[in-house]
């Protein structure tokens, strides 16, 4: 979710769902140790419960950014051992170190030792045509041993070479058993499963076999979804709001991060699936993804969006 879950997004989702766990996109140990850590780390309280992932393989760097990920907040530390993109290759990190399994327990016992929030993997069920069961099996009992007790586990195999990060969420099949197994084979650990899930049947669905579910895509491109998530997965009371009351809820914040220079156009591209499925929807991408628009835009553009797809909805009620 490179570029995609930033704090804009994240702060948008908490609008629609409060108990859900959010997690950061993947940040290097580079960019935080050497970097703008706030840039890559603050995150507004409203948040939490929120999860860092970070991107890495040195043991002693990975610990580093652990004990910074506790003290910026963070409820929990998520190392990923799972993205397939050549660009996190070349750096020895992301779904390769899945051949390295020695490693990753390395770094996951260091980041242990330095820090006592939850220290957590995502990883993939193989890697190119290493398709036995038995490997990520392997895998998860090789970090197991070294502490972690919680693997969200992409039910692919990761293709390192010959398909784009793209095609690797979509060309490997899926092997939902997969997981399932490594549940019954580690009924102590917490299993999360992910990949290809779309609606909160599936999600039901799944969590007659594993601990949790971890939604991507979908929670992006469909963000109402995640307003089913509070009622049907952690009981609480359902709230009844429209997608223009959740968006005047966001209001205050919006206003104020223009108000501290952020151009409307970091914020507008991550609400642009809001009336996903919605009559209307194509009306409200438009608006807030036309460049001439969003130069130097206020709040007032997105109430002008809100007040055109109202008002298409009217009419078209009307004429049923």
């Amino acid at each position: 979710m490179l570029d995609w879950t930033d704090r804009f997004y994240r702060r948008f989702a908490r609008e629609l769902s409060q108990q859900c766990w959010l997690y950061t996109e993947m940040v290097n140990t580079g960019a935080i140790l050497h970097g703008d850590q706030s840039r890559h780390l603050r995150f507004d309280p409203c948040e939490q419960p929120i999860a860092l992932q970070l991107g890495g393989s040195e043991p002693a760097d990975l610990a580093r950014c652990a004990k910074i990920a506790q003290d910026w907040g963070y409820d929990e530390v998520n190392l990923n051992v799972g993205c397939p993109s050549e660009r996190v290759q070349s750096g020895s990190f992301g779904a390769c170190l899945m051949l390295e399994p020695q490693l990753v327990a390395d770094g996951v016992k260091a980041m242990r030792d330095a820090c006592s929030i939850d220290v957590t993997i995502k990883h993939r069920i193989g890697i190119d045509q290493i398709e036995d069961y038995a490997f990520v099996r392997d895998f998860i009992g090789e970090i197991a041993a070294a502490g972690c007790s919680t693997f969200i586990v992409h039910a692919r195999n990761a293709i390192l070479k010959g398909l784009s990060p793209k095609e690797n969420r979509e060309i490997p099949p899926l092997k939902y058993d997969y997981v399932y197994q490594l549940k019954r084979d580690f009924p102590t650990l917490e299993i999360l499963i992910n990949g290809g899930i779309t609606t909160m049947a599936e999600c039901q669905t799944h969590l007659q076999h594993v601990d949790g579910v971890m939604v991507g895509r979908e929670a992006y491109h469909n963000p109402w979804l995640l307003t089913e998530v509070d009622a049907q997965l952690y009981g609480a009371p359902a709230r009844q709001r429209s997608r223009a009351e959740a968006m005047q809820a966001l209001r205050p914040f919006v206003e104020a991060e223009l108000a501290s220079g952020t151009p409307l156009r970091f914020i507008a591209r991550h609400i642009l699936g809001l009336y996903q499925g919605q009559y209307g929807a194509r009306q409200w991408r438009r608006m807030l993804s036309d460049a001439t628009l969003l130069k130097n835009a206020d709040w007032s553009l997105i109430e002008r969006a809100i007040q055109e797809i109202e008002a298409s909805q009217a009419r078209r009620e009307t004429t049923e």
